[in-house]
């Protein structure tokens, strides 16, 4: 009974030192990641055992959840007695039964000790298998270390070798290199030598009487030449480099002597054979001119090759760009020689062709220059391929002979259609449409035509002051210009007459229209002229629109402006045109008066709306700003403090040392002012017709209803009165209010407006022309009139009974009305 005790303490400190192996954070016995998941793996295994058969079924309630899980193998026992009887011949105890405690401790060991043995038995032999496994492991390491050993010694011998191996190619290579070293420094010997080695031989052929500039082997030479002179002059640290320097320049001067010498005389030879060849020719004739190029054009090849030569090398050494100059210097020396005098007897024989005619000669004699400067420029590329800017420069002196002639008589042209197709001429034909399209050929005249061109613009601007002054401001009308609407009536006869005769015969209907609508003002006139009172078009023609019938200043002022347009800056039109506006209102104004003296008021009035329309209309399409800024000084601060500083109170202040002192005060409020003002002749166009249709509008509206504004004035004047604190009134009760007088007053207003209104009509429709334009201008009276009536129909019907109204018998709304739309 006293065995099992001892036992449990010593399972128990096993225990507790097997759980030292792995207790953190100092195991006794640390494992690694692998073996730590072995352990895991073999405590999963071991935590499914199966149930021990000789277990009793009656403790099977006491097994764990877990336990329960494991599958039994065995067969249930029919009995008790029956698994512990198994249970007992299992342990070698079959033939002992458990009567004491002492027995049943004994037992449970003995079960105890087997359970642990069958846990421990899979333990123990997977040690056994991991022990075979290190003894395997020991073994092949061993002989890895044998390996390595070898291994190592090898590598020993093989960099014992390597370094006997290096240091034999090395000395190799260094031999090698030596030797290169020593081939490369005897080549470089040679060829620095073969540059020295050339001077004999150029010198050699320089020296030969036989030498020639076209032979095959000259400029080959030349070649050889420039490089031994671009060698030798970058190597300066040479010890005989200025020796042979000095004397390859020397052999270069005298190649670059024989190229200028055989150039030079090739030229000189042309241009004495062309002069020589017939001096009683007429030397401005074409056969001349034609001979002038093609006898260069055929000596060109000989000297181009040289020339090209020379102008490759120009821009790498001096000599040869001072040949290159020599050259073409003696080549335009030479052209001048020969197209001096035919150009000037030419543009002398143009000027006897038409001097009458200036538009004829500026446009022969442009046209005649422009084929000498693409001649030239042509001519010029068959001997060169740069281009020099002297070649511009003569083509620019010969181009000023032209000039020479043509400004005087230039500055004598007092017509302003002559100057503008000079500059229409100068600017459209010859900048833009022949200097735009090669403007590298005509750059030299290009600069002529273009001090040509200013020349004929200051003129046209100087003839244009003097225009505006005489024939605008100062223009004097006839008797005939201020005929209104006598010939507007005969003009319109004459195209009723027209109309007439069209009906007869249709196939002449083309040669009257003609006549009508006046081909010579279509640049100006346009369908309708209402403006932008009238956007859509008319295919009626006024009197009034015809060109001939304008009045003269208008006629003038627009046709002086489209000439201006495209021949001037912009900045000196817009000051032109809003000198030429300005003075062609004062005219209009002028004119409108005369008329209204003469005729009638309504005559005058209408012809100053025409032609305003017109001028407005006629310079819509210039796309330009009629505003100019005008500058002034204003003195009223410098008058103001005049006045004050001379006032004798202000004496005694003069001599003050404070800011009080008067001569300070004079100084600092004295100072002029600059003013800028805006002039804009588009505006003033439009204020001058909008103050005409109001005027017009007034007296229109004045004529039909004077009588009845006095009514109602005095009316309005009654009722003012009355609510002022005045007597009550009855309007029927007034002596100028009684229904007869009031019937009388309407009768006249209603018969004034029958009868006058359609001459009204007639009229408007005379001068304008144009149903929209006649209505926009008609409807402000028209409203007038309606509105009146209407006023008049409410203060009857408030004021008056119906037998009185009877007896005024004042004409309806629907009668107005109708009177209206009936006249118009």
């Amino acid at each position: 009974m006293a065995e099992p005790p001892p036992a449990e303490p010593a399972g128990r400190e096993v225990r507790d030192r097997l759980s030292l192996w792995d207790r953190r954070p100092q195991p006794a016995a640390p494992l690694s990641d692998r073996q730590t998941d072995s352990v895991l793996e073999l405590k999963a295994a071991a935590e499914n055992l199966p149930v021990p058969p000789e277990l009793p079924i009656e403790d099977l309630c006491s097994l764990t959840s877990q336990s329960l899980t494991v599958t039994l193998t065995a067969t249930v026992p029919e009995s008790t007695e029956d698994v512990l009887l198994k249970g007992f011949a299992v342990l070698g105890m079959e033939d002992e039964r458990i009567e004491t405690a002492q027995q049943f401790f004994s037992w449970f060991a003995q079960v105890q000790t087997q359970m642990d043995q069958d846990e421990g038995a899979k333990y123990r032999q997977m040690r056994d298998y991991l022990s075979g496994f290190q003894e395997q492991c020991d073994a092949i390491l061993n002989d890895v270390n044998s390996a390595l050993q070898h291994l190592e010694s090898l590598q020993k011998q093989y960099l014992f070798v390597s370094t006997k191996t290096g240091t034999l190619h090395e000395a190799c290579e260094q031999l090698l290199k030596e030797q290169s070293e020593l081939v490369d420094l005897a080549e470089n010997i040679q060829q620095k030598l073969s540059y020295f080695n050339e001077l004999e031989n150029i010198n050699t052929k320089l020296n030969s009487p036989t030498l020639s500039v076209n032979s095959e082997g000259f400029i080959p030479m030349l070649a050889k030449l420039d490089d031994c002179i671009a060698y030798i002059s970058s190597h300066p640290n040479f010890k005989d480099y200025p020796v042979y320097l000095i004397k390859f320049k020397q052999c270069l001067s005298k190649a670059m002597h024989l190229i200028k010498t055989y150039t030079v005389n090739t030229l000189q030879n042309l241009t004495s054979q062309l002069m020589k060849r017939d001096p009683s020719a007429v030397p401005n004739s074409d056969n001349a001119f034609t001979l002038f190029y093609v006898k260069f054009r055929a000596a060109a090849p000989k000297v181009r090759t040289l020339i090209e030569q020379v102008e490759q090398r120009s821009e790498k050494m001096p000599e040869y760009q001072q040949v290159l100059n020599e050259i073409h210097q003696c080549y335009l020396d030479q052209r001048e020689l020969l197209l001096g005098p035919s150009i000037a007897s030419t543009v002398t024989e143009l000027t006897s062709q038409n001097n009458r005619d200036h538009c004829a000669l500026v446009r022969s004699g442009c046209a005649f220059m422009v084929h000498v400067c693409q001649d030239e420029h042509q001519l010029y590329n068959e001997f060169f391929t740069k281009p020099t800017p002297k070649l511009d420069e003569l083509l620019e002196k010969l181009c000023l002979s032209l000039y020479d002639v043509l400004r005087p008589m230039i500055i004598h042209v007092i017509h302003l259609e002559t100057l503008s197709e000079l500059c229409g001429i100068l600017k459209n034909e010859m900048l833009e449409d022949h200097v735009q399209n090669n403007a590298e050929q005509l750059g030299a005249f290009a600069a002529g035509v273009k001090q040509m061109l200013e020349d004929v613009q200051e003129r046209l601007v100087y003839r244009t002051h003097i225009y505006i002054q005489t024939d605008i401001t100062g223009y004097k009308p006839a008797p005939g210009d201020l005929a209104y609407p006598d010939k507007l009536e005969m003009m319109e006869q004459i195209a009723q007459t027209l109309k007439e005769e069209q009906k007869k015969l249709p196939s002449e209907a083309s040669f009257s229209d003609v006549r009508l609508e006046d081909p010579e003002s279509c640049s100006l006139v346009k369908s309708g002229s209402a403006e932008s009172l009238n956007p859509r078009h008319q295919t009626t023609i006024s009197p009034a629109d015809l060109h001939g019938m304008w009045y003269p200043t208008v006629r003038r002022t627009l046709v002086c402006l489209s000439k201006l347009y495209r021949c001037i800056d912009r900045a000196v039109f817009q000051g032109l045109s809003q000198e030429a506006l300005s003075a062609c209102i004062r005219s209009l104004l002028g004119a409108a008066d005369s008329i209204g003296k003469n005729k009638t008021q309504v005559d005058g009035q209408l012809f100053l709306i025409k032609h305003l329309l017109i001028l407005r209309e006629q310079i819509a399409p210039f796309h330009t700003d009629f505003t100019i800024k005008e500058i002034s000084l204003d003195l009223k601060k410098t008058r103001d403090a005049a006045f004050k500083i001379l006032n004798p109170k202000t004496v005694s202040r003069f001599f003050r040392l404070n800011s009080n002192n008067a001569l300070i005060q004079f100084l600092l409020e004295g100072t002029p002012e600059i003013r800028e003002h805006y002039i804009d002749s588009k505006k003033d166009v439009d204020r001058h017709l909008k103050s005409a249709c109001e005027q017009f509008i007034q007296q229109q509206t004045k004529q039909f209803i004077e009588q009845l504004e006095e009514f109602m004035t005095k009316v309005a004047a009654l009722k003012t009165m009355a609510t002022q604190g005045g007597p009550k009134y009855s309007l029927s009760q007034q002596p100028w209010a009684q229904p007869a007088k009031i019937n009388d007053l309407v009768s006249s207003t209603y018969k004034t407006i029958k009868t006058k209104l359609p001459s009204t009509l007639r009229s408007m429709s005379l001068y304008l022309s144009n149903k929209d334009t006649e209505l926009i201008l008609f409807k402000p009276v028209r409203n007038n009139i309606q509105q009146m009536f209407q006023k008049l129909h409410a203060v009857l019907k408030e004021e008056f009974s119906n037998e009185d109204l009877q007896i005024i018998a004042c004409p309806s709304m629907e009668q107005v009305n109708l009177l209206l739309s009936m006249s118009k």
